[in-house]
């Protein structure tokens, strides 16, 4: 929406300038015919004092146009500002429900390993308690072998060897769903988070990373995530918020292709995510399995508002702000090459520094 505004407004504008700087060469030429026709001098005074008018006239009209064409721009920034941002929490309002199974997920498993260790803690007391018992008897040499054969019978009625290897097991798989738990509220947070309005030197990998783990309960029951990311890549001079923002929506719709291709089977499709650099460039391919793009679609799919999705399930505005954002806001290329049954692959080129040339997108 804010894109069509834009082009309207200025079109619209620079018509009018165009007009008023058009009756001034009128008024201008005709001044000089009549001089060269040899009217009186007061004839051209009174001429050109009209015209000094209409020019005066004409310049505080270019002006004003001026200064409204620059509110107008304001304008339409700030509504794309307010468009991502909406954008944005409309993510994070939708991904809540997952998000929330997967901290709930390593909580219940949390919460039923600690009942578990509180049971065998009790255990555990019980046997300590027996080998006291057989430790006191050694000291005072009484009743040795009654407390040896009742501290073994304690072993072997709670079971030990069990406890011995499942205790361990509990704790472990407790310290690894609370890890779980926190890096999940972490990329939370991290995504969420209003991010600077200024561009900065950013980790794609990481950001890429928080973007699997926010946006995992959307992927995790149709497709499996394969990461295939340098570990020697350069920062990138970006908006991490945006950025951010781009790869969820990417990703997401990589997940609904698969999950749409796989409904009624047990296939599970595949999601590759790669980083590269590529001289001056850094190189970001989502590529996924899943339905596709129909041939006469494709070209259509970066238009403001334009979705194949049922009301309700997208607005047709993840794509358009994807473009908007590497496009526009950082001087790169994103491209779409897709077949349908087969799936969709996007590719994303970001100049490294500030300073690289800015490039057109395709599709």
């Amino acid at each position: 929406m804010a894109e069509i505004d834009e082009a309207g407004v200025i079109a619209r504008l620079k018509a009018k300038l165009k007009a008023r700087e058009k009756t001034i060469e009128v008024l201008m030429n005709a001044a000089e015919q009549r001089f060269s026709a040899g009217s009186s001098s007061l004839e051209l005074l009174s001429q050109n004092l009209n015209l000094e008018r209409v020019v005066q006239q004409k310049t505080e009209t270019l002006q004003h146009q001026g200064e409204e064409l620059q509110k107008a721009l304001q304008e339409l920034q700030l509504t794309q500002t307010r468009l991502l941002h909406a954008q944005k929490m409309e993510a994070v309002g939708q991904l809540a429900a997952g998000v929330a199974h997967e901290i709930n997920t390593p909580t219940q498993f949390v919460v039923l390993n600690i009942q578990f260790l509180e049971g065998a803690f009790t255990d555990a007391r019980r046997l300590v308690h027996a080998l006291q018992k057989v430790l006191r008897a050694i000291s005072d040499g009484s009743a040795l072998a009654e407390a040896g054969m009742e501290a073994e019978n304690l072993f072997e009625e709670l079971d030990w060897s069990y406890l011995d290897t499942e205790i361990p097991t509990a704790i472990r798989q407790s310290k690894e769903g609370l890890q779980r738990v926190t890096s999940i509220v972490q990329a939370m947070k991290e995504f969420s988070h209003p991010g600077s309005k200024e561009k900065s030197y950013n980790d794609l990998n990481k950001i890429i990373e928080t973007t699997i783990t926010v946006a995992r309960n959307e992927w995790k029951y149709n497709a499996e995530i394969v990461k295939n990311l340098a570990p020697d890549l350069p920062r990138v001079f970006c908006l991490a918020d945006e950025m951010g923002q781009v790869f969820l929506n990417i990703l997401v719709n990589a997940a609904h292709a698969v999950t749409e291709k796989s409904h009624g089977n047990q296939e599970r499709g595949t999601i590759s995510i790669s980083t590269r650099q590529d001289r001056e460039y850094v190189e970001i391919c989502i590529e996924d399995t899943g339905s596709g793009i129909p041939e006469n679609i494709l070209p259509r799919i970066f238009d403001p508002f334009y979705t194949t999705k049922l009301v309700g399930k997208g607005t047709g505005q993840g794509l358009a702000i994807a473009h908007d954002v590497v496009v526009k806001k950082h001087g790169g290329t994103i491209n779409c090459a897709s077949e349908v049954n087969m799936g969709t692959v996007f590719t994303l080129r970001l100049p490294i520094t500030p300073d690289l040339p800015e490039t057109a997108a395709s599709t």
